[in-house]
């Protein structure tokens, strides 16, 4: 059961500085859905959801709940539009930082785990459907539950200053350019992720 958030001051980084450790970095990947439709709406800070089963896909079902950072690969361009193509064979697309969570959610009380990813972006159009690939490089902190939403908002933004501090450091910078975030697989890939 999580526990509520501890009053002490959090740490500006996440990770060490000489680069991701075991298990990390972690790939994970799968078709952008619908989520509970709270991340905009409610918290004004919006996030790409993918089914909770990617994380099987992946071979990763036993991560911890909590909060992750790593780069974000997704098959649309800066406004969010769909990339067809790109620079390598089934590739394209553009990379962005990403702070994510993995759990429960404790304060909305869900019953059912799921995976939210905040892309660090403003994009113009949603793209549900879109493909995205992602690279976990560390963990943030663990799943809290939160007295009001107002603490839960405060300290999502936080998981985002920590994340986009962390990975400004090269060791992690330079994981932007791996190839597998824009080398996206084809519809199989997504339906087996998707059910």
């Amino acid at each position: 059961m999580p526990t509520h958030r501890p009053t002490r001051p959090r740490s500006p980084l996440a990770g060490p500085s000489a680069g991701p450790t075991s298990p990390f970095p972690i790939p994970l990947s799968g078709p952008i859905v619908k989520g509970f439709g709270r991340g905009s709406r409610e918290l004004g800070i919006p996030t790409a959801n993918i089914p909770l089963a990617g994380l099987s896909v992946g071979g990763h079902q036993e991560v911890e709940s909590g909060v992750y950072y790593g780069w974000a690969g997704v098959d649309v361009d800066a406004e969010g539009l769909r990339v067809r193509g790109g620079k390598q064979e089934g590739g394209g697309g553009g990379v962005w930082p990403m702070v994510m969570s993995i759990g429960w959610n404790p304060f909305y009380k869900n019953t059912v785990r799921s995976v939210e990813v905040h892309i660090m972006h403003g994009f113009a159009n949603d793209f549900y459907g879109a493909r995205m690939n992602l690279l976990i490089l560390g963990f943030v902190r663990p799943e809290y539950d939160y007295v009001d939403k107002e603490s839960l908002v405060e300290d999502i933004r936080t998981d985002i200053e920590v994340a986009r501090r962390s990975l400004e450091r090269e060791a992690y910078a330079r994981l932007k350019d791996d190839p597998y975030l824009t080398q996206f697989q084809g519809g199989e890939h997504e339906q087996q992720v998707a059910s």
